[in-house]
């Protein structure tokens, strides 16, 4: 977390360097998000963690490592998704072109979720992104 705020609710996983990584990592974020009683933009929540974790699978976990999604609701409303990985490297947001089938994740998590960016960690990064969200009450 970038401040200490106060957590509601949080749940880590990781997650091998293997493509398959993505779909049980967004299964998970789903899980969770019914288990906390998240449904507010969850499938905006679930496509960032698609994206993010492509992204970290393509570009940021070294072979034979790992990666880990960190997700947090906080007490002030605030929904946060973290991916860290132990690659090197800045993130960028290219721009691809019109007919290219790649380069635009960050741009739809830049999209969807009210805030997102990046921090180095020793090794490595953490890219999050943050959705203002009710959890829904029961």
């Amino acid at each position: 977390m970038n401040s200490p705020a106060q957590l509601l609710h949080s749940r880590t996983a990781l997650y091998p360097r293997d493509r398959r990584s993505v779909a049980v990592a967004r299964d998970l974020t789903r899980v969770t998000l019914t288990d906390w009683g998240v449904t507010e933009r969850s499938d905006d929540v679930l496509l960032c963690v698609s994206e993010l974790a492509t992204n970290t699978l393509l570009h940021g976990v070294p072979p034979h490592r790992c990666f880990r999604l960190d997700l947090a609701l906080l007490v002030d409303g605030v929904l946060r998704v973290e991916v860290h990985d132990s690659g090197p490297g800045e993130i960028r947001t290219p721009a691809p072109a019109p007919e290219s089938e790649h380069g635009r994740g960050l741009l739809l998590v830049a999209a969807l979720a009210d805030d997102w960016g990046m921090r180095e960690r020793d090794p490595g990064k953490v890219v999050w992104c943050d959705f203002a969200i009710r959890p829904s009450e029961d």
